[in-house]
């Protein structure tokens, strides 16, 4: 096995990074670009050994890591975002050839947001006041006046973090920013199908100065490392984001060390086009749904129109959805990239059959195009309960349903076993606030979409997720609330 692989001119090693050092396994497995399905290189795969070495390096760097002081900490991670910057296109070439996603998108937001996580979070960290958040009077009884406490966010260990293959580097980061900023160690262990630029951001924190151990990087299949990874005694958080499925077998791997889980996992999101709306802002939103070939957790597959104007959303819709161009990522001119894998692309056409069989009518698309890539698809006549209105697709397929009122609308949006994000588009903020109100979701966008700040809260209700991420939500994950109570000079314990 080669130790390094050329993508698109850069050099990219192919070995786990573990305890500040290269390491390869005897075994690999090969890394395919889903652009034209060429093998891009053997990759090390990972086995229990590479876990527990990880975890190992990440448990022995974790007291000096916990105890740098917190402006040095928050220099380093911005010597990271300084890296990422330094070698933005090359980044943005490697993860494109690895999972498909449109060039254009990596140059334009997916990498410099890369770079602002460890900005943000660095900048978040020296915003705490010290080590103390508060102090204040006890209150309480007579024996506790005077009594002062300090809260204090203590770093809480080596942290496992399990990371997607729609987005790589940009939902590594979200967890990987915070976590280190936090003052624990990590071990991210990247999607089989886009472990590229997880090793190249290896190299921009060594670079930076990040210390041997502190972040460590295991490639490999989750079900040949997960568990030795999640069940681990010496492991303090695992954050992880993915199917509802892995997800609950790492809570379970978790739970005989009640390890404390972050999950962020799938969803069903709903559009919602109410008559007021600006129908051409709506028919935008519906369309940016085919971003990354559907590939998107948050993305709002469901549209809901209200019967007054559903049939001239659809005229419009179609005719914006025609002028997509579907092709290479790298093209400038390419609007829809490929799927990542021919498993996903047989998952994709596998719900598109059976939803069609059932009576589902394909208003554009659904069927595959050339290679590695599904025709941008509309489905209509579709049931509430049906499994293409109720199941993660995770490709280019949108339903459409409409409702006769708000009461219907919200109905419908809620009705499935996710809560992940849901979209608004309507002309009256009164309408937009009843209904944003009452949808089940961690994030509803009104007359926007993927609008993301990561000073809020992000993650999901019911099967889409446990905690959430960003700003404050994140130090309170990654970290341990310590609660110091000091009694007053002179104070004496009377019982």
């Amino acid at each position: 096995m080669a130790d390094k692989i050329a993508v698109g001119g850069v050099s990219v090693d192919t070995r786990h990074w573990i305890g500040g050092r290269r390491v390869a396994s005897s075994g690999t497995f090969p890394d395919v670009s889903p652009i034209d399905g060429t093998t891009l290189g053997e990759i090390s795969r990972g086995t229990p050994k590479e876990a527990a070495s990880a975890v190992a390096a990440a448990k022995a760097a974790f007291p000096a890591w916990a105890a740098t002081p917190r402006a040095e900490r928050a220099r380093i991670l911005h010597a990271i975002a300084d890296g990422v910057e330094k070698r933005l296109e090359e980044l943005a070439i490697v993860e494109t050839t690895d999972n498909g996603a449109l060039l254009r998108s990596h140059r334009r937001g997916v990498m410099p947001r890369v770079a602002h996580n460890f900005r943000f979070f660095a900048d978040w960290l020296l915003s705490l006041d010290h080590d103390d958040f508060d102090t204040f009077p006890s209150g309480g009884s007579a024996a506790g006046r005077g009594h002062t406490n300090h809260v204090s966010w203590d770093p809480a260990g080596p942290c496992v973090l399990i990371t997607p293959w729609n987005a790589p580097l940009m939902l590594a980061t979200w967890k990987v920013a915070p976590a280190l900023a936090a003052g624990d160690t990590v071990v991210l262990k990247p999607a089989e199908w886009s472990p590229l630029t997880a090793s190249l951001l290896a190299d921009i924190a060594a670079e930076a100065g990040l210390p041997a151990g502190v972040l460590n990087v295991v490639q490999g299949y989750g079900a040949e490392i997960g568990d030795a990874l999640t069940s681990h005694p010496d492991v303090r958080r695992i954050s992880f984001t993915g199917s509802v499925p892995t997800a609950q077998r790492i809570a379970a791997s978790a739970a005989a060390n009640l390890t404390p889980l972050s999950l962020e996992l799938g969803g069903k999101s709903p559009l919602l086009v109410f008559a007021d709306a600006d129908l051409e802002l709506a028919v935008d939103l519906a369309v940016e749904q085919y971003d990354n070939a559907g590939q998107v957790c948050l993305a709002a597959t469901r549209i809901l129109v209200e019967e007054p104007v559903a049939e001239e959303f659809t005229r419009r819709f179609t005719e914006k959805a025609a002028r997509l161009t579907q092709g290479d990522p790298r093209d400038a001119a390419t609007d829809v990239g490929p799927n990542i894998h021919p498993r996903q692309l047989e998952k994709i056409d596998g719900f598109v059959q059976r939803a069609v069989a059932a009576g589902a009518r394909a208003v554009i698309g659904g069927h595959r195009s050339d290679g590695q890539y599904y025709a941008p698809t509309l489905l209509t006549d579709v049931a509430q309960d049906s499994e293409i209105v109720q199941e993660e697709v995770f490709g280019p397929v949108l339903t459409l349903q409409t409702f006769a009122d708000e009461d219907e609308a919200v109905r419908l949006a809620n009705d499935t076993r996710f809560g992940l994000a849901a979209t608004v588009a309507t002309g009256d903020q009164a309408r937009a606030d009843r209904v944003g109100a009452r949808l089940v979701a961690g994030t509803v966008w009104v007359n926007c979409f993927f609008v993301r700040d990561l000073q809020a809260p992000f993650g999901g209700s019911r099967q889409s997720g446990v905690g959430r991420e960003g700003g404050t939500w994140s130090f309170d994950f990654y970290c341990d609330l310590k609660n110091t109570v000091t009694a007053p000079k002179g104070w004496t314990d009377h019982g």
